[in-house]
């Protein structure tokens, strides 16, 4: 069987393909503008925070169909009455468009166009799943992470959910996406080795049992790891391990809580640790923890110094997907624009290529979104969508994965406080423009006369 990359264009939805034969055979050579939006936010969350642009650029970047996959293609029964001609395209294919987008690391809220794509119209239509898939996964969870950070007040988080997600590249993407939540870093070794995110790991019970004593267990592992061991304390009884790390004269640099009352139990620990001259030994809490728990937990007093977040975060377990869309805002045939909606009730989309202006307070603080037309100017406001991608390159390097954590940081800062709330949080003001509005009275007049 071939083998597939994680850029492959065959990872797309077969109809994308079909409507790409039909647009060819055809003669539909227009050039069309699609967006990339999520229509409303999932409970809880009052903003999203961008992430994913990286790899979706990589991909348009990289477009090309290889010789076996248009080959699978030509026999797939859907394309018999399809002429030579469309796969002589494909092979021949390769993006060279022109893409808008909103920084990574960038708050973003519904109905606002995250990126803008305008390609002829096949280049433009099959890239519709990846964008969708890349943009929407990582946005989910660098949202679910900036909420965990948040719950953590300056606490450090640690992303632990590789074995929880939906497959190993999903694992390494949501450490990435962490990261740039404000995440300080992952448990998964690729994403330190391709991203060059911090990665940290402690000991797993079944290195504890595979020892006759469980002090023998400690004792080894710290002999190898002097400078960095972390000790599960709860394979037996937690209270007796620690006195046992005591009583050994260790000195590791922490020990870890995975199960029990992670309240009470830090509390003695942390008793324990003082009172023994371990003031310097950090408590480090996992065991299926979200924002919620962590915020109760430091509610009740808990002296825990970091936090390990898997299934919750690598998975968004609250809200697992997006409903993000990518919808037709404008075709243009021999540079005549043509602009396109969809009046359908509760799906509807507003016409043309946008842009997004964000109002700020006297200081600094975000104060209000208007979404209003590409080519309008708003002197007072900062316009989110700049262009990143033109002729199918990029315009500048893509900044460093530190460098969009910071500004995410940063940005996040400039959120006030009442749109963060980790429950029951106000709604971000967002409208649209006068003009974006009339545009749309003309475009909905002009398609119930034909």
């Amino acid at each position: 069987m071939p083998e597939s990359s994680c850029h492959s264009p065959l990872l797309t939805d077969l109809y994308e393909l079909t409507m790409a034969a039909a647009y060819f055979e055809n003669n539909i050579n227009a050039t069309a503008s699609f967006e990339l939006f999520v229509r409303t936010l999932p409970l809880e969350r009052t903003y999203l925070l961008l992430a994913g642009l990286e790899q979706a650029l990589d991909f348009l970047e990289t477009l090309e169909f290889q010789p076996p996959q248009i080959e699978f293609l030509r026999r797939h029964p859907v394309f018999r009455h399809v002429s030579d001609r469309f796969f002589d395209c494909l092979r021949n294919l390769r993006f060279a468009g022109e893409v808008w987008a909103i920084p990574e690391g960038t708050p973003v809220f519904a109905q606002e166009p995250l990126l803008r794509v305008t390609a002829p119209i096949i280049e433009a239509q099959i890239v519709e799943t990846f964008l969708l898939t890349t943009l929407t996964f990582q946005t989910l969870i660098a949202t679910k992470a900036a909420r965990v950070v948040q719950a953590a007040r300056g606490r450090g988080v640690v992303e632990f959910g590789s074995r929880r997600a939906h497959g190993p590249e999903a694992g390494v993407l949501a450490a990435r996406a962490a990261y740039i939540g404000g995440c300080i870093g992952t448990s998964n070794v690729e994403a330190g080795f391709r991203f060059g995110i911090p990665t940290y790991g402690t000991v797993a019970h079944s290195f504890v049992m595979a020892y006759d004593s469980e002090e023998e267990s400690f004792r080894q592992f710290q002999r190898i790891f002097p400078e960095h061991a972390v000790l599960l304390v709860d394979t037996y009884n937690t209270l007796a391990a620690v006195d046992k790390i005591i009583q050994s004269g260790l000195r590791p640099r922490g020990v870890r809580l995975d199960s029990g009352d992670l309240v009470e139990l830090s509390k003695a620990v942390r008793r324990r640790l003082n009172s023994s001259g371990l003031n310097d030994t950090k408590i480090f809490a996992s065991g299926d923890l979200d924002e919620l728990m962590i915020s109760e937990i430091l509610a009740r007093g808990a002296p825990v110094d970091m936090f390990g977040v898997g299934t919750a975060l690598a998975t968004s377990r609250d809200a697992p997907a997006l409903g993000g869309v990518y919808k037709l805002v404008e075709t243009k045939f021999n540079q005549q624009p043509h602009y396109r909606a969809k009046f359908s009730e509760e799906k509807f989309t507003y016409p043309g290529p946008k842009q997004v202006f964000r109002f700020c307070d006297p200081q600094g603080a975000y104060d209000r979104d208007l979404i209003g037309r590409a080519d309008e100017h708003k002197e007072d406001a900062e316009t989110l969508l700049t262009c990143v991608m033109r002729n199918g390159r990029r315009m500048l390097a893509s900044p460093p994965l530190e460098q969009i954590r910071d500004r995410a940081q940063h940005a996040l800062g400039r959120l006030p406080g009442r749109y963060r709330e980790l429950c029951n949080a106000a709604s971000y003001p967002i409208s649209f423009s006068a003009a974006l509005e009339e545009l749309m009275k003309e475009v909905q007049k002009s398609m119930l006369q034909t």
